[in-house]
């Protein structure tokens, strides 16, 4: 069975997603092909260009399978290669634009949610990574539609689209499944990218609340950084610098040790519809501690969430470094693991070629 996997922008969380699952089904016989996660909007609406230019002897070529990320716009790659459009095809949501907080500072992407429609419209099956991705699309396309000039008569064919759709997650690495103790439990650890939707200004408040009140705690602060800053980094780096043990990306092995050695993990993100980092921290030992919205009350159980505040977190906080023994256990994260998952993206794929 030959697959032509497509992802438009390949942020990390996608690369480890494709090549898991070539690797989990490798029965199959994989194509792969990809474009960088740089210049968001030339991207996800160029996607196809990009490849007709690059890639036109591969597209050419004929597939059982269609698996695209939902950034590809596959409506526009069909037409351009009609024969792509006798193959099964399948759209994964990620993501999706119509839940991704806005800044200020940015124009509203209006092409991103069209491609991330179309890509639904154009599927044979999609596919989303949690609930809330799903939930939040078809909740977000029926808001988006009620705007546009016609009055189109979207909510019944949206919401046979959304019975239709399924939920996989993207599965983690497998490791061993003993507890882990958490080794260092007055580490705090932030391990997402460096933007403004994962919401650091929360996070680093609290930080600097408890410093002031001279509460016990080291800090590794990690991630993937960017050009573009937020600029409480700046300020944290300075104010908490006695509390810190790592600032900064680190290479692989040195994160991955990082993570072994436990702590508390936190997440203050205004956007998330899975949230890897998290789930790789938990797995190697340390206790989550993420808001109670988004995809998060589907994943985690109640001692792992606080309120979503600024107060909550300090309170949770404060309470977890001043008295550890008051901290959850390890959370079991098996049921997140490649294992548990491999049967379904199997059927996932076969089902469509046999459907």
């Amino acid at each position: 069975m030959r697959v032509l996997l497509l992802s438009a922008y390949e942020a990390v969380s996608h690369r480890y997603w494709a090549h898991s699952l070539m690797t989990a089904l490798d029965e199959f016989s994989w194509t792969l092909l990809t474009l960088p996660p740089r210049h968001f909007s030339w991207r996800i609406r160029g996607n196809p260009l990009s490849w007709w230019l690059k890639e036109h002897e591969t597209l050419s070529q004929t597939y059982d399978i269609v698996l695209a990320t939902s950034m590809v716009d596959i409506a526009t790659l069909v037409g351009l290669f009609p024969h792509l459009g006798r193959a099964k095809k399948i759209v994964y949501f990620h993501e999706n634009q119509f839940a991704y907080p806005e800044s200020c500072e940015q124009m509203p992407q209006v092409e991103a949610k069209m491609v991330n429609l179309y890509a639904a419209l154009a599927a044979d099956t999609v596919v989303f990574n949690t609930s809330y991705n799903r939930d939040s699309f078809f909740d977000g396309a029926r808001q988006f539609l009620k705007k546009m000039p016609e009055n189109l008569p979207a909510a019944k064919p949206l919401e046979q689209l959304r019975q239709r759709s399924k939920v996989l997650p993207v599965p983690i690495a497998l490791e061993d499944n003993t507890p882990r103790a958490n080794a260092n439990p007055r580490r705090i650890l932030w391990n997402h990218r460096w933007e403004y939707d994962k919401n650091p200004e929360d996070f680093f408040a609290v930080l600097f609340t408890l410093s002031e009140q001279r509460v016990p705690f080291e800090l590794a602060v990690l991630g993937q950084r960017f050009r573009d800053v937020p600029p409480i980094f700046a300020e944290a780096e300075q104010r908490l610098a006695k509390y810190t043990i790592c600032w900064g990306p680190q290479p692989e092995p040195a994160y991955r040790a990082l993570l072994n050695g436990g702590g508390i993990v936190v997440s203050t993100t205004w956007h998330e519809f899975q949230g890897l980092a998290i789930m790789e921290a938990a797995q190697r030992g340390a206790l989550p501690l993420v808001p109670d919205r988004l995809c998060f009350p589907a994943l985690y159980p109640d001692e792992y969430r606080y309120d979503g505040t600024r107060n909550g977190l300090y309170e949770r906080l404060y309470t977890w470094l001043t008295k550890p023994y008051h901290q959850p256990p390890s959370l079991d994260t098996t049921p997140w693991q490649w294992p548990q998952w491999r049967g379904a993206y199997r059927n996932l794929v076969v089902g469509e070629l046999n459907s």
